[in-house]
């Protein structure tokens, strides 16, 4: 892609934004629409909030999960990477 081609697809995505920001902050229209959407946007970000409280509590749980079981297993610690005890690679 030659610059000049960047620099008219740039050109054009900048035009399309401002349209729609234009449109949407100085029409009555583009207003009303931005006022419908707005709960709808802050319902998607409770949601997506939520939702990430309930990733962290999950792997919280899991972590406990293999803590649990490593202790049930006898492994109190991770165990090495590597069995030998001066092997620092596989190969």
């Amino acid at each position: 892609m030659s610059d000049n081609s960047r620099a008219m697809a740039a050109a054009v995505a900048g035009a399309v934004i401002g349209g729609i920001a234009g449109y949407l902050f100085f029409t009555d229209r583009g207003r009303s629409l931005r006022r419908s959407i707005e709960p709808a946007l802050e319902d998607i970000a409770r949601e997506l909030s939520s939702f990430r409280g309930t990733v962290q509590k999950a792997a919280g749980v899991a972590s406990e999960g293999w803590k649990l079981l490593n202790d049930a297993m006898g492994e109190a610690t991770a165990p090495r990477r590597f069995p030998m005890p001066h092997q620092n690679s596989p190969f």
